[in-house]
């Protein structure tokens, strides 16, 4: 095929590799949109498959945009009798599984209306159900619970199944608190986050029929970014994809950086174990960085034992050499960075938004901040107060929850009384017992307000004004789009009265509202119910890094777990020692410490055309100065591909572990966290204030509490202070 001849010999190999089961091995920057872009073209244009028999599966809006958009522009120009109305399905995995529930809510135990709880919204509730039964918040942090929950649903595990597995009072209680959040949930007509896949695929596996339909829906499934998928992803493809067995999946196990969320590398590794016939394609010609850039991210990642092979090559021989600056503090490493800044400006005519720097933790952002502004460089941060997570848009959003979907009790608890419509804590608490007692949502409850005899005259009079609003904004629903109901929500509640307090804070929170409204206006076109309940999904289900503006001239800060599937001609990563990053919490776990390395790699791999790995000898962290060693990660670059200052010859052994190093941890000499060297509850005696108990581990401080209660509760640096264990 003649449109095909811009694709070098892997990627049209791909390209033309239509049937069975294909896995595309794709390294950074090697093309893989682009081939898989083009594989899908190619399917239609073979008449191999009709658009709608394909679905493609990724991980962001963005991506999932960007390959339909490439898709259809292919399609129209190299085909132009193709009707651009029958395009293949291109989602993520979330957006693809609401569209599926949204179809048979009915199956799942959800009326259509049903809303998606985001991470804040799933937090308040869990917080609420922990106070409900007196858990102590101190004790038990809400987000470990949350983390508990989403883990065991990434696993396909009931709350009844977590039960059966507990066997400490911690996993008990988190069982039971997952219970009765899942009996919340389903009272609120809610799905979480998690839900939304872990009910498609209960869905599946009990109604065959319903899995026939989707199997026969789409014969040919691809899922990008697949080092990525988590266990009941993993389940959902394999489900979809057995019947027919055309499934390609594409990535890069060297890019598997998502392990604390549940990504699974296996899922890649083995994905020849599950399909023996499957057929192995490389994309291993690098498009986006320098030869230089790319040697060393080899030298990094290739200490891994868990990888499938590769070597990326480039046409862009040799490059720029790597900039590695070992310098004295975290100040001294922002001030550098800063002026590199400044002079990449003025020598080299480089725009900010052609420059990102990275670090492994948002504590981090701090001190490059303060640099940065009295500098005066222009800076967004990305990983800060998230747009849609901010108070004055959230509480504008429960509106519409609320008028979408009046079940949702979280949603009412949060907006009946903002702005302050006098309806205070106690009237609430009344009210909650009283729909508790009854097994009634709230929603239900403010119908009948008047039943609530236990709240006075006053009370119901108010709650009744405001519920006549809710039906009135329903009513109004049905008949105007979501933009149009938006205004009037806000001028009828006298939302921007309560904002504009004649402070600049208030007027920039007002301001974030225009721009909700502005966002919610690309719904306009849809029918008026639709526009409000596609409006909320998307708002749901956006991540951060797909609202970056690569127009706007300003530097970039953010996560190296935040730039995946981004380039930028020029990027910094600060903070590359032990202890930092590596993490210290990975340094006795091989599993975790390959991962910290493939982070790396992804890290320096997003670099285009100049690289800069930047440590310092001394960093205050919380609240304690550390002097770790230049990380591990730089010593594995050979010393003929970069230019290195502060950075001492001979390779430091001191402080360093190997991650697989079969010594007993006693031998090897390294600067353990507080974390590392105690837990909850041991036993230690200090020379000087006697025997105590570990009660609280942070970074390098352990707090003890002292059995002479002379000495109470003291904090100490673990590293420093003369603490032995004795049981």
């Amino acid at each position: 095929m003649t449109f095909l001849e811009g694709l070098n010999t892997e990627q049209r190999l791909a390209a033309e590799t239509l049937t069975g089961p294909l896995l595309i091995v794709a390294g950074a920057g090697s093309g893989k949109t682009r081939a898989l872009t083009f594989r899908i073209a190619n399917m239609i244009s073979q008449g191999v498959a009709k658009p709608w028999q394909i679905l493609a599966v990724t991980f962001t809006n963005k991506a999932a945009q960007e390959m339909k958009t490439r898709v259809e522009r292919l399609l129209e120009k190299h085909f132009p009798g193709h009707d651009p109305k029958n395009v293949p399905t291109i989602g993520t995995f979330h957006s693809i599984c609401a569209r599926i529930l949204r179809t048979h809510p009915e199956m799942i135990g959800r009326e259509k209306s049903f809303v998606i709880y985001d991470d804040h919204d799933s937090e308040s509730l869990v917080k609420r159900i922990m106070k409900e039964r007196m858990v102590d918040e101190e004790r038990i942090k809400p987000r470990a619970v949350m983390g508990a929950i989403s883990n065991s649903k990434n696993r396909v595990r009931s709350a009844e199944n977590l039960m059966k597995m507990a066997t400490r009072p911690f996993d008990k209680t988190v069982a039971e608190i997952y219970a009765e959040y899942e009996k919340r949930l389903k009272q609120n007509n809610a799905l979480d986050f998690d839900d939304l896949l872990l009910c498609a695929v209960r869905l599946f596996q009990e109604q065959p029929q319903v899995l026939d339909y989707y199997q026969e829906k789409w014969r040919f499934i691809s899922v990008d970014e697949y080092q990525d998928t988590n266990h009941v992803q993993y389940i959902l493809t394999k489900l979809l994809a057995s019947k027919y067995r055309n499934l390609c999946v594409i990535g890069d196990s060297d890019q598997s950086i998502y392990g604390f969320r549940g990504a699974d590398i296996s899922n890649i590794l083995d994905f020849e174990k599950d399909y023996p016939d499957a057929k192995l394609i490389k994309l291993e010609q690098n498009y986006r960085s320098t030869q230089s850039i790319l040697d060393a991210a080899d030298s990094i990642i290739e200490k891994n034992k868990q990888r499938k092979s590769k070597k990326m090559w480039t046409e862009q021989k040799g490059g720029d050499p790597i900039q590695i600056w070992h310098l004295g503090s975290e100040y001294e490493e922002a001030e550098r960075i800063t002026q590199e800044i400044e002079r990449l400006r003025r020598e080299e005519g480089a725009k900010l938004n052609d420059i990102v720097t990275l670090y492994r933790t948002n504590a981090q952002s701090r001190v490059l901040e303060e640099a940065l502004l009295k500098s005066g460089l222009p800076y967004k941060v990305i990983g800060g107060v998230r747009f849609y997570a901010r108070k004055e848009v959230k509480d504008i959003l429960a509106y519409l929850r609320i008028v979408l979907n009046p079940q949702d009790s979280d949603a009412l608890l949060r907006i009946v009384n903002v702005p302050s419509r006098k309806i205070g804590a106690t009237t609430l608490q009344k009210l909650q017992a009283f729909a508790m007692g009854r097994s009634l949502t709230l929603g239900e409850m403010m119908k009948h307000i008047d039943m609530v005899t236990e709240l006075p005259d006053s009370a119901r009079s108010r709650l009744s004004q405001f519920w006549n609003l809710v039906e009135r904004w329903k009513e109004r629903s049905q008949k105007i789009v979501v933009s149009e109901l938006l205004k009037e929500i806000i001028r009828d509640i006298g939302y921007k009265e309560f904002l504009t307090d004649g402070t600049e804070e208030g007027e920039m929170r007002y301001d974030n509202i225009l721009e909700l409204v502005s966002v919610s206006g690309k719904y306009d076109g849809l029918e008026p119910h639709e526009s409000l309940s596609s409006f909320l999904e998307e708002v749901a289900l956006v991540a951060e890094t797909d609202k970056i503006n690569r127009e706007e001239d300003a530097l970039t800060l953010m996560t190296l777990h935040s730039v995946k599937g981004l380039e930028y001609p020029y990027v910094f990563i600060a903070g590359c020692e032990e202890n930092l990053f590596p993490h210290s919490r990975t340094m006795f776990n091989p599993e975790e410490m390959e991962e910290e390395r493939r982070l790396m790699y992804v890290g320096v791999t997003r670099a285009m055309k100049r690289l800069y790995l930047v440590a310092a000898k001394q960093r205050q962290i919380f609240g304690e100065y550390q002097h770790n060693p230049i990380s591990r990660f730089i010593h594995d670059i050979p010393e003929h591909l970069s230019e290195r200052v502060g950075v001492e010859k001979s390779r430091v052994e001191l402080f360093r572990v190997s991650e697989h190093d079969q010594r007993p941890k006693e031998e090897i000499m390294v600067r353990l966290t507080a974390e590392q060297k105690f837990k909850d509850g041991d036993h230690v005696r200090h020379a000087s204030f006697g025997e105590g108990i570990v009660v609280e581990r942070r970074g390098d401080l352990v707090t003890i509490a002292f059995l002479d209660k002379l000495w109470g509760i003291k904090k100490f640096a673990a590293n420093i202070a003369p603490l032995e264990k004795i049981g």
